[in-house]
């Protein structure tokens, strides 16, 4: 199974905790791709991760399967001749559009499941792996929020939430999804970038069930918790943001037990640095 995650060294513990829980979940061999870059602006310098950065993971990796790989990915130069100009200055750091670069990646597998690096799996993902992508570009669940604001065409549900994604290279080669979507990031600014850009230049997307991302809460069917942030309207309008590693907030908040088994052995490979 591939697996795409894009980050600075900032979301390491992200990027553990994620691959834990699908070493846990996932029976078959793992290919975990990661997309990094150095990047600074005039508040912040951000710095691609490195193989030392998950030196423990891929130990982990490899003692629960063989077969298991990591590779890490710099994609800084496909960025700079590329910049998504219109965008650089959003919620959202740059490194949430380096998947769009993908396409570029010589030796890259055509079928891929990006995750999030604030997605959690649960149960074994093999029934969103295994849909046949032959005629889609990417496969998503709907956004929680946005799916009611962007209704586009003719009032349908269409906008998807890209934190789980299932992409095939191939046919996102051949529409050139990736390019229209960079040049899309380039020239107009949007507040989820890559999300809405990958949205609106989409045209053979398949919406599959919130289980494979459940951006709520954990149900009996949840196969991948996106802890994502959610908005509180009363009786005050307030942003909630509770990620993974914060665990306090995920059992005083949220009462998430679930990962506890998780977060033990992301702690161990912390204290072993």
């Amino acid at each position: 199974m591939n697996i795409l995650f894009c980050g600075d060294r900032n979301i390491v513990d992200g990027i553990t905790i994620a691959v834990l829980s699908l070493i846990k979940n996932v029976r078959e061999s793992l290919n975990i791709y990661v997309l990094t870059m150095d990047y600074a602006n005039a508040k912040k310098r951000y710095h691609a991760i490195t193989e030392k950065d998950l030196a423990g993971l891929i130990k982990t990796l490899e003692r629960a399967n063989s077969k298991n790989t990591l590779k890490i990915i710099d994609v800084g130069e496909e960025f700079k001749k590329e910049p998504a100009t219109a965008n650089l200055r959003t919620y959202f750091t740059p490194y949430c559009m380096l998947r769009l670069y993908a396409d570029k990646l010589a030796d890259f597998p055509e079928k891929i499941l990006y995750l999030d690096t604030d997605v959690a799996c649960l149960k074994d993902p093999s029934a969103l792996y295994d849909i046949n992508m032959d005629k889609y570009e990417m496969a998503g669940a709907l956004d929680r929020y946005g799916s009611h604001v962007y209704r586009v065409p003719f009032g349908k549900k269409r906008y998807i939430n890209s934190g789980v994604l299932l992409l095939n290279l191939k046919k996102i080669r051949e529409t050139n999804l990736f390019e229209r979507a960079r040049k899309a990031c380039k020239k107009y600014p949007m507040v989820m970038p890559d999300q809405s850009a990958l949205n609106f230049c989409s045209k053979y997307k398949k919406i599959v069930s919130e289980e494979f991302n459940n951006q709520k809460e954990i149900t009996k069917n949840t196969v991948f918790r996106h802890f994502s942030n959610t908005f509180k309207f009363f009786p005050f309008f307030k942003v909630i943001r509770i990620k993974p590693w914060d665990e306090k907030l995920l059992h005083e908040n949220l009462n998430c037990h679930e990962l506890d088994d998780i977060l033990i052995e992301w702690k161990a490979l912390k204290e072993v640095k």
